[in-house]
């Protein structure tokens, strides 16, 4: 079963290094005030490339109950 997921980012333990929006494949995430936000949601895909290639673990995918 595909359930639905959510985007969550941690501000506290991100230094801004700005891996995670390198490998975003839609360009959904930025740097701004060195914390990654997300400039765009609506295309977010949720393919969690960013969550694999953050060194901190400040950006993650977490599961929505149905």
């Amino acid at each position: 079963m595909i359930g639905r997921k959510k985007l969550v980012i941690e501000p506290a333990w991100c230094k801004g290094c700005g891996i995670c929006a390198a490998f975003c494949p839609k360009q959904v995430l930025e740097i701004q005030k060195e914390k990654v936000t997300v400039k765009d949601p609506e295309a977010c895909i949720l393919c969690g490339m960013c969550e694999l290639r953050c060194p901190d673990y400040a950006i993650y995918l977490v599961n929505l109950e149905e």
